[in-house]
């Protein structure tokens, strides 16, 4: 993989998390977890206008105590030729098994966090800011009942993009 310019990057955002899925990682090599993720958001905010993801992940999801614990980590988007792989990432808990091996992906750690090295393109991100998305946050509280009917809210987390590698 080869570092590029994230302002150089001509995506389609709205297919590339929503379509394609990405992968959040977070941890170490051999010390890590990851799940699916189609829910995001890749924007600028703060100071100069740093380029930026926003990723939720729900409380009883494993890889949230990696997203916790650490400050960096990864997300990895391979396009739909990856979709049985990561459909699989998605409906098993790494608390369970080791499912990044069991998929057959490949990791890799570069600044700190794990990422998927078999990827197209990885944003690797730095936390700056953390918060549990609240119930009285809502306007439309139809979206509470279509999406948080058990009342688990995401813990949204907004990370600095620091390196984009691509492939």
């Amino acid at each position: 993989m080869k570092d590029i310019d994230v302002k150089t990057l001509g995506l389609n955002v709205f297919d590339m998390i929503g379509g394609d899925w990405m992968l959040l990682a977070a941890g170490k090599k051999g010390n890590c977890n990851a799940m699916t993720v189609s829910w995001g958001h890749i924007g600028c905010i703060w100071d100069d206008n740093s380029p930026t993801v926003v990723c939720y992940v729900r409380p009883q999801r494993h890889t949230k105590k990696f997203m916790d614990e650490n400050a960096y980590f990864s997300l990895s988007t391979f396009g739909r030729e990856k979709r049985e792989e990561m459909s699989y990432m998605g409906s098993h808990s790494g608390k369970n098994e080791d499912k990044i091996t069991a998929t057959g992906l490949k990791t890799d750690e570069i600044d700190g966090t794990v990422y998927f090295s078999d990827a197209k393109l990885v944003f690797i991100c730095e936390k700056v800011y953390a918060a549990p998305i609240k119930e009285e946050g809502f306007v439309d509280k139809g979206i509470i009942e279509r999406n948080y009917p058990k009342k688990d809210f995401h813990t949204m987390y907004v990370g600095k993009i620091k390196r984009v590698l691509v492939r």
